[in-house]
């Protein structure tokens, strides 16, 4: 059954003026209460309600306009699905906005708001929110079609699993499987550890259980044994006790396969063989590495050479006439910045305007809105630095993009290719006048030409003049969003995985979407009807 439009008074009751009136700090209770209904109109809740199943059969669901506003509530004051079933019921500003002031029940279940963000995550509606919140500031600004100039950056978010060594992730693995099967089974984990022939694993702690001096090399080699013996042990077990379903919807079989893969993967990536086949951990860091049993999605990264990430980076790009956030994006913390644009370019692709300009990082150089722009599409960026050389720096040299030549201090003139290194003849250089001024080498000068080399002279040049680094300011602005939406969502993520801090992430970009909206010249709050 699709759920009926949600029409909540649209005027305030002299119990809500009361209310607002009270309202000293977060006022986006007060402009929820006063927008809502321009923000959630009958077209977009019936948006909403196509994603039910249109049957007569069962109780009418609630309004998802109503679960929306609780969603992004949540974000705002950053509180669990239980705390925001209490706050319908205790505290007077959640009740003003959702409708249901001075109410004896919750006006739905904390099972019905986890379904509702599920619904939400399968639909993209929080895409879809967001995308809202840009029409709402299109119309409140009157901006028409227009071309676009974003600006892109990003943060670290830290995962909420637990970072653990190969020794843990191992014990983690194995004790989370049997925990499993003793909670179906009723037993103690202790119980089916012994029987599992994985008795190592039956404490709150492995390394303790295994009580060994982990500064000594051959007491790790024989910790890395046993932990191995007892993964082998419990495969063997299963095969001769397989996990059955004791209900129909019964998750343990599942449950079981899932920590046992996640061991296997940790024993691939951490874990080599020998000459002797005798096990021992493998030297450097695998590629993609898992580091979390929980979250299979957690990677080790970096946002700079100095400050390292366990978890995912946070991707916001701003629009820098209309002020708000167009589209953001999740990825585990070891992948480049640059790989995120597809996803945000995705995103953007059901907003209207053109990518005129795009102001950026310099992580996201590589990405294919600079490598495929066309010619019309500014990119502002602070260059590369150009590394120091003994002798004159590459920016002594002449680039000649139309004849693909370079020019030497000395007129020296040789073809070149972007993404290639140039070598100057050495008997030119060997004659030539400013050679103690160039190099030192008996081949001759050199040169590496990068792949957007064009670009980043481009970039350099701009840098010199005032209008170009006025320019490159403007950038400043994301930055900004970044650090409100930080507020919000915190620096540590709030659920597993990509797809699920992603949907917080874009929840809390349209709260900082209905911020912007809200604070618009402080105009007459009838402008967001028009």
């Amino acid at each position: 059954m699709r759920p009926a439009l949600w029409h909540p008074p649209v005027e305030l009751s002299s119990a809500e003026q009361g209310i607002v009136k009270r309202i000293r700090r977060a006022k986006l209770f007060v402009f929820l209460r006063r927008q809502r209904h321009a923000i959630l109109t009958d077209a977009f809740q019936r948006e909403l309600a196509q994603a039910y199943k249109d049957s007569p059969v069962g109780q009418p669901p609630i309004p998802p306009a109503q679960l929306a506003l609780a969603t992004i509530l949540q974000a705002y004051c950053g509180v669990s699905d239980d705390e925001v079933i209490e706050a319908t019921l205790m505290d007077r500003r959640w009740q003003l906005v959702l409708d249901c002031l001075d109410c004896a029940e919750p006006p739905f279940s904390k099972g019905t708001l986890v379904a509702f963000r599920q619904r939400m995550i399968e639909q993209n509606w929080d895409r879809r929110l967001i995308e809202r919140t840009v029409e709402i500031a299109e119309r409140t600004k009157e901006f028409g079609s227009r071309p676009l100039r974003l600006a892109l950056d990003s943060s670290p978010l830290w995962g909420a699993g637990k970072v653990e060594d190969t020794y843990n992730l191992l014990g983690h693995a194995l004790r989370k499987a049997l925990r499993v099967i003793a909670r179906q089974q009723g037993r103690g984990l202790a119980d089916v550890a012994a029987e599992a022939g994985a008795e190592i694993v039956r404490g709150p702690s492995l390394k303790a259980t295994l009580d060994l001096d982990w500064d000594d090399p051959s007491q790790r080699v024989l910790a890395l044994h046993r932990i191995l013996d007892a993964l082998d042990a419990v495969e063997r077990w299963l095969g001769a006790h397989p996990v059955s379903r004791r209900a129909e919807r019964d998750p343990t079989p599942e449950r079981v396969t899932t920590s046992l893969e996640a061991a296997h993967q940790v024993v691939a990536q951490d874990v080599e063989r020998t000459p002797m086949g005798e096990p021992t951990l493998r030297r450097g860091v695998a590629k993609d590495r898992r580091i979390s049993v929980e979250d299979a999605q957690m990677r080790h990264g970096r946002k700079s050479r100095s400050q390292r990430v366990d978890g995912f980076k946070r991707h916001v790009v701003r629009d820098l006439d209309l002020e708000v956030v167009r589209a953001v994006g999740v990825t585990p913390a070891n992948v480049p910045e640059a790989q995120v644009t597809p996803d945000l370019d995705a995103d953007l692709q059901a907003q209207a305007g053109r990518l005129a300009e795009l102001h950026l990082d310099r992580a996201y150089l590589t990405s294919h809105w600079v490598r495929e722009r066309p010619a019309d599409r500014a990119i502002y960026c602070k260059a590369w630095p150009v590394r120091n050389h003994r002798g004159f720096p590459k920016t002594a040299f002449t680039l000649d993009w139309e004849n693909h030549t370079l020019r030497c201090p000395n007129e020296v003139v040789i073809p070149f290719a972007a993404g290639h290194t140039v070598h100057f003849p050495p008997e030119r250089c060997a004659v030539c006048p400013l050679r103690a001024r160039c190099t030192a080498s008996g081949h001759g000068r050199s040169l590496k030409i990068h792949p957007d080399e064009r670009l980043l002279a481009e970039l350099r040049e701009r840098q010199q003049t005032t209008q170009g680094r006025a320019k490159l300011r403007e950038r400043v602005k994301v930055e900004h969003s970044l650090a409100h939406i930080g507020h919000w969502q915190g620096d540590r993520a709030r659920y597993f995985g990509v797809r699920k801090n992603l949907f917080d992430l874009r929840r809390s970009a349209v709260v900082f979407n209905l911020h912007v909206i809200a604070n618009f010249d402080r105009q007459p709050t009838a402008n967001i009807n028009t």
